[in-house]
């Protein structure tokens, strides 16, 4: 389901998005229109190493200004937030290699669900079981783009002003299903990423009792904007859409590999 967003809506979801890749860099690179948001730490997370166009820029200028901010890397990522900015960036950006997907950010629309068992965990807890969803998502993924794909979390820890890692459990005591919970109670908003359910507990509900305690969560901490993030070409949005969440606008992602 797809619906417009009051402008207002729209830019407190745009300065979240904005906020949580500045928060969690590990420097920053301003430049008119943007900035470049970097971490040598984990080389291998796109997300953590990437050009965020969040203003008007120089559309012509940016696939050189990205190959100077991001030379270092086996990639390029571009994201552009406004939807006008981003169709005058299409150009250039596609005749220097890159090609373009849609990301939707979908806001929660629907009625608050209770507290649904799932709880709070540390990197810890998440660690083999996140390493072992990476394997399954990326075949031939190394052991260092592992690492590095896990342990990106203690950056994003610092992403909100209250970062919460949140998962349900089997009656065995095993982590099913997992996400992170980000809060900015002073804005009213609220971020939810990475549901992920290990192979072995797929089709059991546990990512609804993550995404439901995660919701709660949010509401009780008077976040009355709860959004995430979903990959257009991929089915999760659909089951998101079932979950309360309506589409509102689109993140442009550009990547040269």
């Amino acid at each position: 389901m797809t619906s417009a967003a009051p402008d207002a809506e729209l830019r407190r979801i745009h300065d979240s998005v904005s906020g949580f890749h500045r928060r969690q860099a590990d420097r920053v690179v301003d430049f008119p229109g943007g900035f470049a948001a970097l971490d040598d730490r984990y080389t291998h997370s796109r997300g953590n190493n990437h050009v965020l166009v969040d203003g008007s820029t120089d559309p012509e200028a940016l696939p050189a200004r990205a190959e100077e901010l991001l030379g270092h890397l086996p990639y390029r990522l571009v994201y552009v937030v406004d939807g006008e900015v981003a169709a005058a960036c299409r150009g250039p950006l596609e005749r220097a290699g890159y090609t373009h997907t849609a990301v939707y950010l979908m806001r929660h629309t629907g009625r608050v669900p209770a507290h649904a068992g799932a709880r709070q965990v540390d990197l810890e807890e998440l660690r083999a079981p996140a390493s072992e969803a990476w394997r399954r998502f990326v075949p031939g993924v190394s052991d260092e783009e592992v690492h590095h794909l896990v342990e990106r979390r203690l950056a994003r820890l610092g992403a909100a002003d209250d970062v919460r890692f949140l998962a349900a459990y089997t009656e065995d005591g095993e982590v099913a299903s997992w996400a992170d919970l980000y809060l900015d109670p002073a804005a009213g908003v609220a971020r939810i990423e990475d549901l992920v359910t290990a192979e072995a507990h797929l089709g059991r509900g546990h990512a609804g009792r993550v995404l439901d305690t995660a919701l709660h969560l949010a509401a009780e901490a008077g976040c009355d904007l709860r959004f995430l993030s979903a990959n257009e070409g991929n089915w999760p949005h659909r089951w998101y859409g079932r979950k309360g969440f309506t589409v509102v606008d689109t993140l442009h992602c550009f990547e040269r590999v």
